[in-house]
């Protein structure tokens, strides 16, 4: 199996990516230091935001090595029971018993595809980013929240070519926070176009 740039990976392995990520308005996912609070600060007024009933409708969590250590400090895990899945060269496997450590993107849809996880969440910029040019990406989720805060980690990065999105709502939630979630195409349809 293949997920270099241009290849459907999910039609592949079975396997669909579901993002589910705030950002503030200038695009950013946290500062350079992975820190969180103005979004977690300004993001009180919007409660949970629906991630609660979305984490419930998804078979497993498959989030990069910088995301799994931010998440890891935590007071509680926010991944329910679900089987949560790291992106790690460095990482030591059953260095935390509540993940497990794959060396790449394809050795983790094997596995996730294997242990039947068809609807996965996929957390982390560079996670995400991996998985949109892998053609994994299924829906995402954009939380935007109402501040800049000029730089930091980007959830966007470089693709092999254009990911066509479909609209499928908009939300204005509690303090001006706006979801909006698309459907995305897979690479064979943006072929068709």
């Amino acid at each position: 199996m293949s997920t270099e740039a241009g290849t459907d990976a999910a039609g592949t392995t079975g396997v669909e990516g579901c993002v589910y990520i705030g950002l503030s308005v200038d695009g950013f996912i946290a500062r350079l230091d992975g820190d969180l609070e103005w979004l977690t600060s300004r993001g009180e007024a919007a409660g949970d935001a629906g991630f609660r009933d979305f984490v419930a409708s998804v078979d497993a969590v498959l989030m990069g090595r910088s995301t799994y250590e931010v998440i890891a400090g935590f007071d509680s895990w926010p991944y329910q029971d679900r089987p949560v899945h790291v992106l790690s060269s460095s990482m030591a496997r059953g260095e935390d018993e509540r993940v497990t450590v794959h060396g790449d993107l394809e050795d983790a849809l094997a596995a996730l595809a294997r242990d039947g996880h068809r609807r996965v969440y996929v957390d982390g910029g560079r996670a995400v980013q991996s998985c949109l040019a892998a053609g994994v990406v299924r829906e995402m989720t954009l939380s935007t929240v109402p501040v800049l805060i000029g730089t930091g980690e980007t959830l966007f990065g470089p693709l092999p070519g254009d990911v066509d999105l479909e609209h499928m709502r908009t939300a204005v939630l509690g303090g001006g926070m706006v979801q909006t979630t698309y459907r995305v195409h897979p690479p064979a349809d943006r072929d068709e176009d």
